[in-house]
């Protein structure tokens, strides 16, 4: 008798428990559009600029934490400073892993930091690519950074019209060295044009362009169903990968002092602290390149399309750094402190031409709440950097081209954001920042102080305008068009070419 007394009193326990739970008021998702039977809301973002729609999105609910379901997939796109700070910097515990995907694994480049999970491996690439790249390294990198930026400038007074291909070449020509110590080619660089493939490969795999990344089972579809055009990007990629070669220049005595030299070298050392492997310093010396590059280069092409378009703004920089380091006078990173408006134009720079406006997305383990709102666990995280690098209520007419925004009485204005949002948050934070910072203002610095850049005029003499648009994709850049470079005296060139000269 005792044991069905027990028997029944632990059934009504259960169903009181599920009782109460269900008669409690559920936790919401966050808002966002109607989903649909099985696809959810994979209709809402075919054809679509996301970050441009779930800025509309964030508007239209008054929520800066937008859902969406793709094909059963939760994604939530986060579309505020406060938002982005509070989840993935306060929660970084929980807010730091990457999801599976798919196309950049069946690519052949699932070894790389920015696609990894947030385990072991993470934390050793991690821990290599900082004691490299810390603010203290990095002061150490002049050198390098002002043979890649003179080289550059040479280029730019030899070959204007080539520019896009100019600070491509130059982006190789400061990574490559400080990560494998090899002097690159001045012209079609064999390594550099490796590592260019790889780069346009993943970047063109935005993370949910393929529906493969939602329903990893197609990739047993052939190429040749309607909807499989993945295979053939797929294809490619594996093609590539197998022409490059494993080249052991550690050995032979023509690698200088660099990341991968230093972190082999370490490993040979007695007693030393052998935490990473040698196909570790392999992995993260090939991940150097590929997020430091194309991040550099659209920096950079955003920077020459506003400066056609923005000669008084120009015109200001010029100025500013003439009375700090003198006309047809080379600037070094000695003299940024006295430029305030340098630094404000490299701040605007980086805010109107948003470089990744989706940024890499993030992955949450467990599940969590945010404003009330219930984010299930196995969401996939998107951080809108273009909503609020273009947030109305901090950049006043965002779309305009104003570096004065960020400057108060010629000073920096503390009440405006800092764009350094673009470098991510929390425990996935861009590990080169330091350096990308470093070497685009003394890019930015040196071109203003030598050249003048404007829109170029046609043979009919009419001006030919930029057409402004963006590429897509993880990294965006614009597209490329023509703009007319000119050295600003005679002055400008001989110091252009009095630079230290190691082939054009």
């Amino acid at each position: 008798m005792a044991m069905y007394t027990s028997f029944f009193a632990l059934v009504f326990v259960a169903c009181f428990l599920l009782w109460r739970n269900a008669s409690r008021p559920k936790v919401p998702l966050p808002p966002g559009p109607r989903k649909l039977p099985l696809i959810g809301n994979l209709h809402d973002i075919r054809g679509r600029r996301m970050w441009e729609a779930c800025k509309e999105w964030s508007k239209e609910y008054d929520s800066d934490i937008i859902h969406l379901n793709l094909v059963g997939t939760s994604v939530v796109f986060l579309s505020s400073l406060e938002a982005m700070e509070t989840l993935l910097e306060r929660r970084s515990s929980i807010y730091s892993d990457r999801p599976a995907m798919p196309m950049i694994e069946l690519m052949g480049f699932g070894f790389l930091i920015s696609s990894l999970r947030y385990g072991n491996e993470w934390r050793v690439q991690r821990r290599l690519m900082n004691q490299r790249l810390n603010v203290s390294e990095c002061k150490t990198f002049r050198p390098q950074e002002l043979t890649a930026v003179h080289a550059l400038l040479r280029r730019l007074l030899h070959t204007p019209d080539e520019f896009l291909d100019h600070i491509r070449l130059m982006a190789g020509e400061l990574i490559i060295p400080l990560t494998y110590g090899i002097r690159v080619q001045p012209v079609y660089d064999p390594y550099i044009t490796l590592a260019e493939e790889g780069v346009h490969q993943v970047i063109q795999v935005v993370p949910g362009r393929f529906l493969v990344d939602f329903l990893p089972f197609l990739k047993y579809v052939p190429e040749w169903m309607p909807g499989a055009d993945f295979q053939r990007v797929l294809r490619e990629a594996r093609e590539s990968l197998s022409m490059r070669p494993n080249v052991n220049w550690y050995n032979t005595g023509e690698a200088q002092p660099c990341f991968a030299v230093d972190a082999l070298r370490e490993l040979e050392f007695e007693g030393a602290d052998k935490y990473y492997t040698e196909e570790a310093v392999k992995d993260v010396a090939a991940a150097m390149y590929g997020a430091g590059a194309d991040t550099s280069v659209s920096v950079l092409s955003s920077f020459f399309l506003a400066m056609l378009s923005n000669p008084e703004a120009q015109k200001k920089a010029q100025r500013e750094i003439d009375e700090v380091v003198g006309k047809g006078q080379m600037p070094d990173s000695g003299d940024r402190a006295g430029m305030p408006y340098v630094a404000a134009l490299l701040k605007e720079v980086l805010r109107w031409g948003t470089v990744a406006p989706l940024a890499l997305l993030h992955f949450l383990t467990v599940e969590d709440e945010y404003r009330g709102y219930r984010i299930p666990a196995n969401s996939i995280i998107f951080m809108n950097l273009w909503a609020i690098l273009n947030d109305e209520k901090m950049y006043p007419d965002p779309h305009t081209f104003n570096p004065d925004r960020f400057l108060l009485d010629g000073k920096p204005n503390q009440a405006v954001q800092d764009p350094s949002a673009v470098f991510g948050f929390g425990r996935r934070i861009c590990p080169g920042r330091h350096l990308a910072d470093a070497s685009v203002w003394l890019t930015i610095v040196s071109i203003l102080a030598m050249f003048d850049i404007t829109k170029p005029v046609g043979e009919d003499g009419q001006v030919i305008e930029p057409s402004y648009e963006y590429t897509e994709g993880i990294i965006c850049a614009p597209v490329p068009f023509k703009c007319s470079i000119r050295p600003r005296s005679q002055v400008a060139v001989d110091a252009v070419q009095a630079t230290t000269f190691s082939g054009v």
